[in-house]
């Protein structure tokens, strides 16, 4: 079975599996609730989006920059992929 890297890389599954479930998140609350390095997140967020698996806003929220992310439809299909061959692992170890 050959999972995607792009997607089973530990810290990106994270963020793909916290998207999915949150939808659109800030920078800030992906950092906080992730307590990941605000570099850690900007490394492998630039990685998803160059992917084409994030969309990435940029704003100005009461004079402070804010970045936001959600899944492309893109992401939301490699990460529906990817829980999809780790289930079909599971099933193939229970046979």
């Amino acid at each position: 079975m050959d999972f995607d890297t792009l997607v089973h890389q530990p810290t990106r599954l994270q963020l793909f599996a916290y998207l999915y479930r949150h939808g659109e998140s800030s920078f800030s609350e992906i950092v906080d609730e992730l307590d990941m390095t605000e570099g850690n997140l900007a490394s492998h967020m630039n990685k998803l989006e160059d992917a084409d698996c994030v969309a990435v806003e940029k704003q100005f929220v009461d004079g402070s920059p804010q970045t936001t992310y959600r899944l492309t439809d893109h992401g939301r299909e490699k990460f529906e992929e990817h829980v999809g061959q780790l289930e079909a692992l599971i099933e193939s170890l229970e046979e």
